[in-house]
């Protein structure tokens, strides 16, 4: 039976190839392109069956603009979201945005703070294992914490806990409230890994995390990383805000 294919879209301006098209049945991808006939060219390519594959070149921006698209976030539990962080290759960036966090009230150094002591903080999680890893061989983890005015009593001890991110190797800036509305950021927490995944997260009425949607979609992930960029141009480094 002859697919029903759609055409997506081309990068010719004379409406030839390269071009997109895509099974409407499958959601299969046609491409179209010129072939490639070289011997060597074709002796590189990993994988590849001459006699029943054919390779074609195309141009990034043709797939960009034409390849489809899913735009819906997938949902992820703890354990997932938690692997993000062992996995990423260059950066893991993060916009803190919330009044307060449930699980930070759990941990000892939240109450020492409250009582005006110095918390003791514990450096041995395995959280912290992951972080000095990753920073170790070169990544980078940098947050922007966005703070009230005045602050809230969470926020208050994030601006202390930033002692133990600097000492782990994260770079913490902060940002006012109304600093960050002026720019427009997204009003929900996230990270970015690599500038091509964004974990949103969920927090439940209490304040409790709960998991994670991923958004990989390339114009999608575009917008968060503008948002990345206008927030660490006007935060604060730690040491100048507290």
């Amino acid at each position: 039976m002859a697919r029903r294919l759609r055409f997506n879209g081309t990068g010719s301006g004379e409406g030839g190839c390269p071009a997109v098209h895509e099974d409407e049945d499958t959601g299969d991808v046609i491409v179209q392109g010129p072939r490639i006939t070289d011997p060597q060219d074709l002796a590189r390519l990993q994988h590849f069956d001459p006699e029943h594959e054919a390779a074609v070149v195309v141009p990034r921006n043709t797939l960009v603009d034409f390849g489809p698209r899913d735009d819906t976030p997938q949902a992820i539990g703890m354990d997932a979201f938690g692997k993000l962080f062992e996995n990423f290759k260059h950066t893991a960036w993060r916009l803190e945005s919330r009044r307060r966090y449930a699980s930070d009230e759990l941990d000892d150094t939240y109450a020492q703070f409250m009582r005006g002591e110095h918390p003791a903080w514990n450096m041995t999680t395995p959280w912290c294992d992951t972080i000095r890893r990753q920073v170790g061989r070169g990544a980078r983890v940098e947050r922007v914490r966005v703070v009230d005015q005045p602050a809230t009593d969470g926020q208050r001890y994030l601006l202390a806990h930033t002692e133990k991110n600097a000492a782990l190797g994260e770079d913490i800036r902060n940002l006012r409230r109304d600093e960050a509305d002026g720019l427009a950021l997204p009003h929900e927490d996230f990270w970015i890994f690599d500038a091509r995944l964004v974990a949103v997260l969920l927090f439940d009425d209490d304040d409790n995390l709960t998991g994670a949607e991923l958004i990989t979609e390339p114009a999608i992930v575009n917008r968060y990383v503008q948002a990345r960029d206008a927030a660490w141009h006007y935060a604060v480094p730690y040491e100048r805000f507290a």
